[in-house]
């Protein structure tokens, strides 16, 4: 037969009970006060390169519907703004003959728009319309270049760019070809991915998280350990990866651009991918590194490739005109030159080891 142990409260006073109950309510709040909050990390591969997603979510909240969310969004932007898919929305429109309206999806309007917006204020530094210059000097879909494109070829392509090339109708979802040109999203489709992210989050009641997409990020609330999220601006080295300036930061996104990480070298010459759509080649300054936090990623992903064009003088009188916080490394000789806009002071963190990966 079950033995069952039977416990009973002693016999109390109505003074002691009162004490006895006092205590347990302090003793339950005082646990549930120092309950640690376990961070969901989910993670995955899109446009060539992975994703990262950290939240808190809150008590109770089911999660597992989250990250076929957050593959959806991703699956979406890839079929409408990525130059690697042949039927995907850009490559369909940059196939379209010129005079003629093509139809396009609300996102793909408002990343239009918004590359509209920054290519006129930076003085076409920035232009979505780069396509042909990015494809000559072998920065695209097609094979990697093992030399220079001619004269001639440099020339042909910048003829077929410039976005005032372009027409929209915004009240009718559209947008043609004045005259021949190719879109290239490469720099804010995955700011405006981050960005998609983000909003999905929030419309589910998550407050708390961060949101990486290549380097493209977006954080909200506080993070795991209940202080703002420590994030890393890297070293501009393609050789090893290190941190140069730890940030502290939130409810802000975070957009880098540099020269480090994607070119090639002939005959002791190096080629960025940053391509000036005004002259048609690789940038060739000393401004290697420009960090962009701005409330929205992808508005941050267009503004640290603009300024990564202009260079480093003209680039900081520009982001104070225009109000942003970045940080800029040049290279100067063998070191490394920080220089930043004073709305960035209020992010930065004493320079030491700490924060090397993204939201530790």
């Amino acid at each position: 037969m079950t033995s069952v142990a039977r416990h009973r409260l002693p016999n109390l006073t109505a003074s002691h009970l009162r004490k006895w109950l006092f205590c347990l309510c302090v003793a339950f709040l005082s646990a549930a006060c120092e309950v640690v909050e376990t961070p969901l990390k989910l993670a995955g591969q899109t446009m060539g390169t992975t994703w990262h997603v950290t939240l808190i979510a809150p008590a109770g909240f089911f999660v597992d519907d989250i990250e076929p969310q957050i593959e959806d969004i991703l699956g979406r932007v890839n079929a409408e703004m990525s130059t690697y898919q042949a039927d995907s929305q850009i490559v369909r429109f940059n196939r379209q003959a010129p005079g003629v309206w093509f139809p396009v999806s609300r996102d793909f309007l408002r990343v239009l728009e918004t590359a509209l917006d920054v290519g006129a204020r930076s003085g076409d530094a920035y232009d979505v319309t780069v396509a042909p210059l990015v494809d000559i000097w072998g920065f695209g879909p097609a094979d990697a270049a093992i030399m220079p494109p001619s004269e001639e070829a440099i020339e042909s392509a910048l003829d077929r760019v410039g976005q005032d090339r372009l027409q929209l109708d915004a009240e009718h979802g559209r947008i043609m070809q004045r005259e021949a040109v190719s879109l290239d999203f490469s720099s804010v489709a995955k700011g405006f991915a981050v960005d998609r992210i983000a909003e999905m989050l929030q419309q589910q009641g998550i407050d708390r998280f961060m949101v990486e997409v290549g380097g493209e990020i977006r954080l909200s609330g506080l993070s795991g350990r209940g202080d703002l999220w420590r994030i890393a601006i890297e070293r501009p080295d393609a050789s090893a990866r290190s941190v140069v300036q730890p940030i502290s930061l939130t409810d802000v996104a975070i957009a880098t651009s540099g020269d480090y990480r994607n070119f090639f070298q002939l005959d002791g010459q190096r080629y960025s991918h940053m391509i000036d759509p005004r002259t048609g080649r690789p940038v060739a300054h000393d401004l290697v590194s420009v960090t962009v936090v701005h409330p929205s990623c992808m508005v941050a992903d267009a503004w640290a490739t603009a300024l990564a064009v202009i260079g480093a003088d003209r680039a900081m009188a520009l982001a104070q005109e225009q109000a942003l916080a970045v940080y800029f490394i040049r290279r100067v000789g063998d070191k490394l030159v920080h220089n930043y806009t004073p709305l960035f002071s209020a992010y930065l963190e004493e320079n030491d080891d700490t924060g090397k990966q993204a939201g530790i």
